[in-house]
C-alpha cells in the first residue's frame, strides 16, 4: 500500500503516528533513526511506526532485468561454479557422493539467504561465505521437512477424499509452494510453512502481484528445463552436464532473488518494515542528526499548517543562538513581511538591514524602514555604518528619496563618526545624479571639504566640486596611469 506524505504529497511516506494518524517522509523526520527504526512525531512526540521503503520501492515487474544480473556478481557465480563444477571433478565413491550432497546443501542454503537479504533490502547479493560457513544449514533440512509434510498432506487427501480432493490438495500445494518457501525463509518455521491458513493470508496480503509472479516463476522454470534440455541434446556430455547445472543454478538464484523482492515489495502488508541498506552503511551513516534540518523540517511543517505564531517562536529561538545565521534571518524576514509584522521587522531590524544591505536587496531595506517607520514616529538607524550601506543599495537602486531620508541631519546624529565623509558624498551623488539638484550637491560636498580634513575622502572633493560645476554626474576623479 502506497502512503504519500501529509506535507509532501509527492514524496512516499516513512513513518506513521498511529495517534495523530499522519504520514510523514524522509524530509520531515530528518532526525529519525531509521537503523533502529525510532522516530518521534513532531506533534505529539510519540514513538511512530516506520514504514521503510515500501511505500516506494519499484514494483517487482518494472525491474526484471536486475533479477537476471542478479546471479552474474561475483559472489553467486563463485558459488555456482563451485557448487557446479566441483561434483565434476569427484570420483563416483562415497567420499564424492558426501561432498556432492554437502555443496547442494551449501546451495539451497545460499538460495534462502537470497530470500532473507532481500527482504532486509539488500539489493546486492550475499557474500560467498554465506554458502559456506557460518550456521544456517538447518534451513535446509527443514524445507526437506516441509516436503515431507507436504506430501503427507496429499496422501491424508488421497486417503479420505479420493481423486477429487487429491487434486485440490495438489493444486493448492503448487500455488502455495512460493509462499510456503518465502515464510520458511522469514521465520524458520515449519508448521507455519505448511499451514494452510497461513499461506492463504500471504496470498490474500499480497493480492494478485502474487499471481503475476506465480506466472513468472513458471516461465522461469519452462524456460530453465528448456535451456538445461537444449544444453543435453546439442553439447557433447562433458559440456552438456556442467552448462545444465550452471543453468539450473543461476534460475534458482533469479526465482529466490524475486521471491525476496516481493516480501520486500509488501513489507507493509506483512507487518515488517526495511529499507533500502546497499551503500548505506558508510560513516555518514554514523553521524549525528543535523538539529538544523530538524529545524527546517518543522518550520516547513507549521508553515504548512497556518501556524504562522509557532514558525515565529522557532526563528526567535535560532536566532537568539545563532544571531548572524543568514538563513534564519531570511525566513524571519519573509515570514514578518508577508504578515505585515512590523513589530518584529523593528524589533530585528539591525540584523535584517545588515543581511539585507549584504544582498543588495533594495526592496526589502525599503520594506524594513517604512515598518520601523510606522511603528516609531521619526525611526531613525543609531549605526551609522549600517545606515551607509543601506543607503549605497537604496542608492544604486534608484530609490533616491528613501536615501535622502535616511542620511538627513547626519552630522546631527554621528557628529564623531568616520561614516561622516562617505554619508554625504552619497548625499551629494543622490542630489546631482538622482535629482539633479547641483547647489544643494555642492554644500555637502563643500560640508565635506570643510569638516572632514582628515578622512581619505577628502583629497577627491575638489574633483567631485569640478563635476558639480560642470553640471556633469558625480563619479569621482578620473583614473591614471602616470608613474611620478
Amino acid at each position: 500500500m502506497k502512503h504519500d506524505c501529509h506535507y509532501h504529497p509527492a514524496e512516499p511516506a516513512r513513518w506513521h503516528c498511529s495517534q495523530c494518524q499522519i504520514d510523514y517522509c524522509a524530509r520531515c523526520m530528518p532526525d529519525a533513526d531509521t537503523r533502529k527504526r525510532h522516530g518521534l512525531c513532531p506533534r505529539c512526540n510519540r514513538a511512530m511506526r516506520y514504514l521503510g521503503a515500501a511505500t516506494d520501492v519499484v514494483p517487482f515487474w518494472n525491474r526484471l532485468g536486475a533479477f537476471f544480473r542478479y546471479p552474474f556478481h561475483l559472489d553467486p557465480l563463485a558459488v555456482i561454479a563451485i557448487c557446479t563444477l566441483v561434483p565434476l571433478l569427484l570420483q563416483p565413491d562415497l567420499v564424492g557422493l558426501a561432498v556432492t550432497l554437502l555443496l547442494a546443501v551449501a546451495l539451497l542454503k545460499y538460495t534462502y539467504a537470497v530470500i532473507s537479504r532481500t527482504a532486509e533490502g539488500h539489493m546486492t547479493p550475499p557474500p560467498l561465505a554465506t554458502a559456506f560457513s557460518g550456521g544456517g544449514f538447518e534451513i535446509v533440512f527443514l524445507q526437506i521437512l516441509v516436503f515431507v509434510l507436504m506430501g503427507g498432506l496429499v496422501f491424508s487427501a488421497a486417503m479420505i477424499g479420493g481423486p477429487i480432493l487429491t487434486m485440490l490438495a495438489v493444486a493448492f500445494l503448487m500455488l502455495a509452494l512460493p509462499a510456503s518457501i518465502m515464510i520458511l525463509a522469514m521465520e524458520h518455521s515449519v508448521m507455519a510453512a505448511v499451514n494452510p491458513m497461513q499461506l492463504a493470508l500471504l496470498i490474500s496480503r499480497i493480492g494478485w502481484p502474487y499471481f503475476l509472479l506465480y506466472g513468472y516463476l513458471i516461465l522461469l522454470t519452462v524456460a530453465s528445463g528448456a535451456a538445461q534440455e537444449f544444453a543435453v541434446n546439442h553439447f557433447s556430455p562433458w559440456l552438456a552436464q556442467p552448462l545444465a547445472g550452471f543453468l539450473n543454478s543461476t534460475f534458482t538464484l533469479i526465482l529466490f532473488h524475486m521471491l525476496g523482492y516481493l516480501l520486500f515489495q509488501y513489507q507493509e502488508e506483512l507487518g515488517f518494515a526495511s529499507d533500502l541498506q546497499d551503500g548505506d552503511q558508510g560513516p555518514a551513516s554514523q553521524r549525528q542528526p543535523d538539529r538544523s534540518l530538524r529545524l527546517d523540517a518543522d518550520i516547513d511543517m507549521n508553515l504548512k499548517d497556518g501556524n504562522y505564531h509557532r514558525v515565529l517562536v522557532l526563528l526567535k529561538d535560532a536566532l537568539a543562538r545563532d544571531p548572524d545565521n543568514g538563513q534564519r534571518l531570511e525566513q524571519l524576514y519573509r515570514l514578518c513581511a508577508a504578515r505585515n509584522d512590523t513589530a518584529e521587522l523593528t524589533r530585528y531590524h539591525k540584523d535584517l538591514l545588515g543581511w539585507l544591505s549584504s544582498r543588495n536587496d533594495a526592496d526589502g531595506i525599503a520594506t524594513v524602514l517604512q515598518a520601523a517607520a510606522a511603528e516609531h514616529t521619526g525611526f531613525r538607524l543609531d549605526d551609522p555604518g549600517l545606515a551607509v550601506s543601506c543607503a549605497r543599495v537604496l542608492y544604486h537602486r534608484g530609490r533616491f528619496a528613501q536615501v535622502i531620508n535616511l542620511l538627513r541631519d547626519f552630522h546631527k546624529h554621528f557628529p564623531d563618526s568616520d561614516q561622516l565623509a562617505p554619508a554625504y558624498l552619497l548625499m551629494a551623488q543622490t542630489l546631482a545624479n538622482g535629482l539633479s539638484q547641483w547647489e544643494k550637491a555642492t554644500a555637502f560636498l563643500t560640508f565635506i571639504q570643510k569638516r572632514c580634513t582628515g578622512h581619505p575622502l577628502h583629497s577627491q572633493i575638489e574633483s567631485y566640486l569640478a563635476q558639480a560645476g560642470n553640471r556633469e554626474p558625480l563619479k569621482g576623479p578620473r583614473a591614471t596611469f602616470a608613474v611620478d
